[in-house]
């Protein structure tokens, strides 16, 4: 195939980040160049046009490649419940969730697994012109070798040159390529080049060890990338779970996002990074919520668990006590099921040992999980009381189904697909919905944000456009990749077949 492979010598070692930034890098060169992870161990999900489950940072690395995201794009997404517990999504669909171990795993992948796998690098070889593939993890990993389908092995049935990728901010870099590409064995004369991401600081200092790291390994170092402050693409995995960001703004709000143990979907958070006027920051038992403004309780693979957690670690309280006290909450999908009365899983779909629990009891809705599991990308309007109607989009991907018991107090907050969904209570103080990526809305994100601003006796601001910022960003990792890369090199071995 014509294409090259971004293996890493870690996780978060920045290869998403240069799949993305090759993706546009090319198509912006006319090439119909298409993104692939054969498998991928994320909790962030995006639900496809067909109403298809697949990884979002390979839906983020379509969009940069100017496509629609599609699951062959990946074929395998891995979505963990719990430590030793995976829901396996193949070609979108959920497969399985095993509970055997490794034995059903390994056996897996290296059958239905590699076939998919097969399957879907055959469709990209005759629909497009170019394949830029993320590993995942690090090819190093030789307890993994023999059943891994994610790294070497795809490379190898793709036939396609491998660049590996290190990450110098978090520092030891030229040792875990050394290490790295001892480790690799035969499949070391596959790596045709070596990428240092997140440099900091002046990168003709750097020089020496990269005329260093090229003597000794004898392969080419394609380029150092910069840490780029200015550009904002979506996290993949858990490793990303970092919400906090700062702002300068004199006037600002403070937004305390719940960190809990089986969040998922936390990219429905980064929109809030586009908005000047807003801190993030990440709640735990320690946070003290009456210094911030607004809490959101994100999205969770394990809904009771979750809530047993809030409960168990004093969070619950607080959250019950900060909304009382006037402050702003909005839970996202297992969020909103959190911030209703009850939640009963007589099926055990969520959790097998617990089958009825209360939530925090600040929206007037009951969840009740069900065997089927909702999966659609979703179209709409804002239908709250007393705010102007706007289109709203997103997905939606949950086992629940919640529903108000008494409507009288409080009110739908969308209409989607023809359907009332959500609830919200007091001008949007108390609010939840399973639409992931609601703030991905601009109108919405701004409302919700005008209303805590009226508040705090702020001035309302007007929307941001993140599509705007989106497409600067894909445009300014293209320009990087140029700049800092070696893409005439590049470009020969993607050609090399």
């Amino acid at each position: 195939m014509k294409g090259i492979m971004i293996q890493g010598t870690s996780s978060d070692a920045g290869k998403s980040f240069l799949v993305t930034a090759l993706c546009r890098a090319l198509a912006n060169q006319g090439m119909k160049v298409c993104p692939f992870k054969s498998q991928n161990m994320s909790n962030n999900s995006y639900v496809t046009k067909d109403g298809l489950e697949m990884g979002r940072a390979q839906a983020v690395q379509a969009e940069a490649a100017r496509l629609q995201p599609d699951v062959y794009m990946n074929p395998i997404l891995l979505k963990p419940r719990k430590d030793t517990l995976s829901e396996i999504i193949l070609m979108g669909k959920v497969y399985s969730t095993p509970d055997e171990g490794s034995l059903y795993f390994k056996n897996f992948a290296m059958n239905t697994g590699l076939q998919t796998a097969r399957q879907a690098l055959e469709y990209i070889n005759h629909h497009y012109d170019v394949i830029v593939i993320e590993g995942a993890g690090s090819p190093a990993e030789i307890n993994l070798n023999a059943t891994e389908i994610v790294n070497m092995r795809i490379a190898k049935e793709a036939d396609v040159p491998v660049i590996l990728v290190t990450d110098v901010d978090r520092g030891g870099s030229l040792a875990s390529v050394v290490g790295t590409l001892e480790l690799l064995g035969e499949d070391r004369q596959r790596v045709k080049g070596i990428i240092f991401n997140k440099f900091r600081g002046d990168i003709a200092l750097f020089e020496d060890a990269v005329r260093w790291l090229e003597d000794y390994t004898k392969i080419k170092v394609v380029g150092v990338m910069p840490y780029l402050n200015d550009v904002q693409v979506e996290s993949e995995d858990s490793l990303n779970v970092d919400y906090r960001y700062q702002s300068s703004s004199q006037n600002k709000i403070t937004i305390a996002v719940v960190k809990l143990p089986y969040v998922s979907n936390n990219t429905d958070i980064e929109p809030f990074r586009f908005e000047n006027d807003v801190d993030i920051i990440i709640a735990d038992r320690f946070t003290d919520l009456q210094k911030v403004d607004a809490v959101i309780i994100p999205g969770t693979k394990s809904t009771i668990h979750d809530m047993l957690f809030l409960r168990e670690s004093g969070i619950a309280a607080a959250l019950q006590s900060f909304y009382k006290k006037g402050g702003f909450i909005f839970g996202l999908c297992g969020g909103y099921q959190i911030l209703g009365e009850v939640i009963t899983d007589e099926l055990g779909v969520d959790n097998p040992s617990l089958k009825h629990i209360e939530g925090l009891g600040l929206l007037p809705v009951q969840t009740t999980f069900k065997a089927s599991k909702t999966v659609n990308q979703a179209t709409g309007r804002l239908v709250f009381p007393s705010f102007k109607s706007f289109n709203v989009s997103g997905y939606e991907i949950h086992f629940g189904s919640t529903q108000p018991f008494n409507p009288g107090l409080g009110h739908p907050l969308f209409e989607l697909n023809g359907n009332p969904e959500g609830f919200a209570m007091d001008d949007l103080r108390c609010a939840g919905t399973y639409l992931h990526n609601a703030f991905h809305n601009d109108d919405f994100r701004n409302l919700w944000l005008n209303q805590i601003r009226k508040q705090k006796d702020y001035a309302e601001l007007s929307v941001v456009s993140t599509a705007e910022i989106k497409e600067q960003s894909y445009q300014s990792l293209a320009k990087a990749a140029y700049e800092f890369l070696d893409m005439k090199y590049i470009s020969n071995l993607i050609n090399t077949v």
